[in-house]
């Protein structure tokens, strides 16, 4: 083997390695995609909140339903919401039972009583749940991992923020 190859297979392996650190240096990267002022959300994201529920607040089921959370799936595959919550800051939990959000859909889950279907679930709640003023709703994968956040007013873990990470640590 002359000299001139072997500095040329070092050279390749050197930079085979080089690739190698980038790469792994990169992968972290999604974890970063939380932070305020990124674009980036996740593939299930809050992507709408109706918290003041239009006219009167009579805790009516008409009006109990106009108030809801929308999630969006950006990807072109189902994703299996059995398991995941849905948490505002008074600690009011919604979990998914056997839902599947389909691949580039939107399902809207309302507060108030009604009959689930494909674009529309229902807490089944008698009571407003997300507050008019201030508040974060917060969605959770089935493991209790954190997905998305929306976040309105001044609310109790900092400024305001539309989508962010979880900044409560």
């Amino acid at each position: 083997m002359s000299v001139s190859s072997s500095v040329r297979r070092l050279t390749a392996a050197a930079a085979a390695a080089a690739a190698a650190v980038v790469g792994a240096a990169a992968l972290p990267a999604s974890a970063a995609d939380h932070h305020p002022g990124r674009d980036h959300h996740p593939a299930v994201y809050i992507s709408d909140v109706q918290y003041d529920s239009p006219g009167r607040d009579d805790r009516s089921n008409r009006s109990l339903n106009k108030e809801w959370v929308e999630l969006t799936n950006d990807t072109r595959r189902a994703v299996n919401l059995d398991g995941w919550t849905l948490e505002d800051e008074d600690g009011h939990t919604y979990t998914f039972h056997h839902y599947r959000l389909d691949g580039r859909a939107t399902v809207r889950i309302h507060t108030g009583n009604g009959r689930d279907t494909r674009t529309d679930l229902f807490q089944d709640r008698r009571h407003y749940v997300w507050d008019n003023r201030s508040d974060t709703a917060t969605l959770r994968n089935d493991h209790g991992r954190f997905v998305d956040d929306h976040s309105w007013g001044h609310h109790r873990h900092g400024g305001d923020h539309r989508h962010g990470g979880d900044r409560r640590g």
